[in-house]
């Protein structure tokens, strides 16, 4: 084949990322631009649709004038996004509402519906209830029955972009596999939308996009997309996967036992399984299929946990911000000295890191906490119990997924996202779990998982998982301390206690949490 380059879109939650790979895996050049978000009530978080596909053809067409590439050389292109939110298109591809953000909890009015066949959800789609799709579906159609007749089908951004690129119209939309167990709809290990549970919701069916695989082909780039690209018109568009998914790809995330970290915005901890378990009795942890078949991956995630950190930089660490300025030092690697001279344990200082409610399980009332204050506590302390209460979270994530699997050989942790860069951040996390953590060689994971599915579409790579391993190196590792980990067990256990008793106390007061 003569064309020798991949591109790969990322439509994140804090921006918009695309890049071009040639088929060794190099990265040529990528670009970036900030997203919008929208907040017109509290609770509610929105982007337009418009401007997510004004982002993406305006980073491709970067990418192709800034690297030299013939538009001709590039065999394919696939878009990710962000999974557990939803847009919807009308027949024309117009867009009757906004994308419903993952962040956006209005929907948790209809949750209770959900949860009265809450058992029956998590055994076929493999996700409980919560702020995801099936509750925003029926927010819209309970809520406003008028726009949600305008809906010809609810889709995921990534589809939303790739389809226009491709100038489908409405009766075409798609949502792939990856995204299931999110929908409250789905038999997601057939692959299905399940008539039961649509039944019980009475949701219409004719509603619901296609499913399709990751690497079908779901159209080709329209003259007037290519227009706005720099992309030649005609060059293949494959149906992308769910931005996690796509991270996990380009991590090389294909063996059964590795464990995935994503230090982000929000901050999500995995595992790759080679069998679909579902949770039945803690209602936590989603199970969903990676873009490889027969592998799945067992995950749970914060809503919104890495924001704690800005929080802290921009409301109690305006002295530390001017300091690091006038020292020329990053702002966050000042905030990590200052944690590292606390001692594991923060002096017994826990954070609950749900400053927007829990989404693992589902608890729209609990907030963040810190607990066990005293006048010895330093600033140190608060911003190292920040990652701490996250390491602790991720500990209670574990230990329901060896109850799962007890059988399961945890390896090593990759972690990626901003806060991968933070070394006390991986080695207090290390040390929590008691396994090993590792970065990587590169940044980029889900564009270069997107580009990936993009080449196997068109036939540029013939293997998913043999490629992605091919594409990565470990560039750092840090192993637990054992006794560190040794004086965290009694932490997490204090820690889940808090939750439990807490949750009360958030309950009886959520009018006033939710102002």
């Amino acid at each position: 084949m003569s064309s020798t380059h991949v591109i790969g879109v990322d439509l994140g939650t804090m921006g918009t990322k695309a890049a071009i790979f040639d088929n060794n895996g190099n990265l040529i050049t990528q670009a970036y631009e900030e997203t919008k978000l929208y907040y017109p009530r509290p609770s509610w978080v929105e982007q337009k649709p418009e401007e997510m596909y004004g982002a993406a053809v305006r980073t491709i067409k970067k990418c192709i004038e800034e690297s030299g590439v013939d538009p001709s050389s590039v065999a394919g292109i696939s878009c990710d996004g962000q999974m557990a939110g939803i847009s919807s298109v009308d027949n024309k591809w117009g867009t009757p509402t906004p994308y419903d953000s993952w962040l956006d909890t209005r929907c948790g009015t209809q949750l209770p519906r959900l949860q009265e066949h809450e058992d029956r959800i998590i055994a076929l789609t493999g996700g409980p209830p919560s702020f995801t799709h099936g509750a925003k579906v029926l927010w819209w159609m309970h809520e406003h029955p008028d726009i949600f007749k305008k809906i010809k089908k609810f889709l995921m951004p990534g589809a939303y972009v790739a389809g226009r690129l491709a100038g489908l119209r409405g009766e075409l939309a798609y949502i792939d596999r990856t995204y299931l167990h999110f929908s409250c709809f789905s038999d997601t290990k057939a692959g299905e939308w399940s008539d039961e549970l649509i039944g019980l919701f009475d949701v219409p069916k004719d509603k619901l996009p296609r499913i399709v695989d990751p690497w079908e082909v779901i159209g080709h780039v329209t003259k007037e997309a290519a227009a706005e690209t720099g992309l030649m018109a005609g060059t293949p568009i494959a149906a992308g996967c769910g931005d996690q998914t796509a991270n996990m790809l380009g991590a090389a995330m294909v063996k059964p036992g590795l464990v995935f970290d994503v230090a982000g915005t929000a901050c999500v901890f995995a595992v790759c399984l080679d069998n679909f378990v579902t949770d039945t009795h803690y209602k936590t942890i989603f199970t969903g299929p990676l873009a490889i078949p027969g592998l799945y991956f067992s995950f749970a995630y914060m809503n919104g946990a890495g924001l704690n950190l800005r929080w802290f930089r921009d409301e109690m660490a305006s002295y530390e911000k001017k300091e690091a300025e006038a020292s020329g030092e990053n702002i966050y690697q000042y905030l990590d000295k200052m944690a590292a001279e606390a001692p594991p344990g923060s002096d017994g200082l826990i954070l609950l890191p749900h400053f927007a409610g829990r989404v693992c399980p589902y608890d729209s009332n609990t907030r963040g906490i810190f607990f066990g204050m005293s006048w010895s506590h330093t600033k140190g302390h608060m911003y190292r119990a920040l990652m701490e209460g996250v390491a602790y979270e991720y500990a209670y994530y574990l230990k329901i997924i060896r109850s799962l699997l007890p059988s399961l050989d945890i390896r090593e942790t990759r972690v990626i996202g901003g806060g991968a860069r933070s070394r006390l951040y991986n080695q207090i996390k290390a040390d929590v779990l008691g396994v090993p953590y590792v970065t990587l060689n590169r940044e980029e994971f889900a564009v270069q998982g997107s580009a990936i599915l993009a080449g196997y579409t068109v036939g540029l790579f013939d293997d998913l998982a043999k490629t992605a391993q091919k594409f990565i190196e470990t560039a750092d590792r840090f192993k637990p301390d054992h006794n560190n980990h040794t004086l965290y067990q009694p932490l997490v256990e204090e820690y889940i206690n808090l939750l439990n008793v807490t949750k009360p106390l958030f309950d009886s007061r959520s009018d006033i949490s939710e102002q």
